[in-house]
């Protein structure tokens, strides 16, 4: 059978997603650049907008999105290595990584890209280059490169990130990224042995801007070497756990959810919650002014526009404007209808948990409005009862 084809790029956020799935799945699969012309002139045009990941199945069949790629093998049980705990409070802990690690982690993955030239700019630049137009030579690509690159500095500030914001942000992250190295100085992935959907969440901003760029790759290393040691493992076929003895290769049993991701989810509830509460307000306020949109429209009116407007909040003393992506609404939504599955006695110990560590609102906050995923594009579905 032909291999699977990933359209992506090293330094890009959420191929990095898709990728590690692949490799963890052992998923035969080449990775081909979105500059090269079949993308370009067979895939972009059915997807509707430059955008990845695309995978192209054996049959031709487009999947874009990095949840909906890993959703299409996990449906079908083709995975190795399912991504989706089969215990209720591990399963919401794992999708609680997946929404913070692709979303929450934006801001620190847009400073440390685009803040610290000295280090990284002529790296990125190659990178970029390289692979949007790899027919190309680099003295030719140099110019378009700068122009793109330019636009991608702008819109860190859509994500919050300014002047006034860069030291909390870098305080935040390092916080973060300390809890983490403590986690996996014990266990080689969120769960255990094996990855989740939690460990291919953080993969995405952990990776390709935190832990390749060279700046926040240096630092990584230096404050957190088991978090950098973790996006090798991550990138790796195997296990590639040879530093945890007797360490069985499965999730943990018992539905136990380690205390050393205790304070990175009170983390999580302290720098992310108070986002996710202000996209979801502005959000239902913002459906409440379209009487006329319909279940199955596509969410900002066409593929190409993916945010609705943008809202303000507080964090770490800063008011911050951010744009606003129902997508957000998608991941957290998976969240929720997790919970909404679960027996009275589960939900009751995931409570538990999530009040522990401040994250119970999760539960609560929800768009009055579903969002779904439709044709590889954000579409509005029914209202939420």
């Amino acid at each position: 059978m032909p291999p699977f084809i990933l359209y992506g790029m090293p330094h890009s956020l959420y191929s990095g997603k898709a990728r590690a799935y692949l490799i963890k799945q052992n998923i035969n699969f080449k990775e081909v650049t979105a500059g090269h012309p079949d993308y370009m002139n067979n895939v972009m045009p059915k997807i509707g907008r430059w955008i990845i990941p695309v995978l192209q199945t054996p049959d031709g069949e487009l999947v874009q999105d990095g949840s909906d790629i890993i959703n299409w093998f996990e449906g079908r049980k083709l995975a190795r290595l399912p991504a989706y705990p089969a215990t209720a409070r591990q399963l919401l802990v794992a999708l609680i990584f997946e929404l913070f690690g692709g979303e929450g982690l934006l801001r620190p993955a847009m400073h440390y890209r685009w803040n610290f030239d000295p280090e990284n700019k002529d790296f990125i630049e190659d990178q970029f280059g390289l692979f949007r137009m790899p027919t190309m030579t680099k003295p030719e690509r140099a110019e378009i490169v700068e122009k793109s690159t330019s636009r991608m500095r702008a819109a860190g500030v859509m994500f919050g990130v300014t002047e006034e914001t860069i030291p909390a942000i870098e305080a935040a992250y390092e916080e973060f990224l300390r809890l983490l190295d403590a986690h996996f100085s014990v266990y080689p992935y969120l769960l255990g042995g094996v990855p989740t959907i939690g460990d291919y969440g953080l993969i995405a901003s952990l990776y390709a801007h935190l832990g390749r760029d060279p700046h926040p790759a240096s630092l990584m290393k230096r404050i957190a070497p088991a978090v950098f040691r973790w996006t090798e493992r991550m990138n790796a076929a195997n296990a590639d756990i040879p530093e945890f003895i007797d360490t069985a290769e499965e999730i943990l049993t018992d539905d136990f959810i380690p205390d050393s991701l205790k304070p990175i989810l009170s983390l999580i509830a302290r720098d992310y919650l108070p986002e996710i509460e202000a996209f979801v307000g502005f959000t239902n306020n913002w459906l409440t002014g379209q009487p006329d949109l319909g279940s199955g429209d596509t969410v900002g009116g066409d593929a190409k526009a993916r945010a609705i407007g943008s809202c303000t909040f507080t964090w770490s003393g800063h008011e911050l404007t951010v744009g606003v992506l129902p997508y957000r609404i998608y991941l957290l939504q998976k969240i929720q209808d997790a919970f909404d599955r679960c027996e009275t006695q589960e939900k009751d110990k995931i409570e538990i948990l999530l009040a522990e560590t401040g994250l119970e609102p999760l539960l609560t906050i929800r768009c009055t409005r579903r969002v779904e995923r439709r044709d590889n594009r954000e579409i509005w579905g029914e209202e939420n009862r």
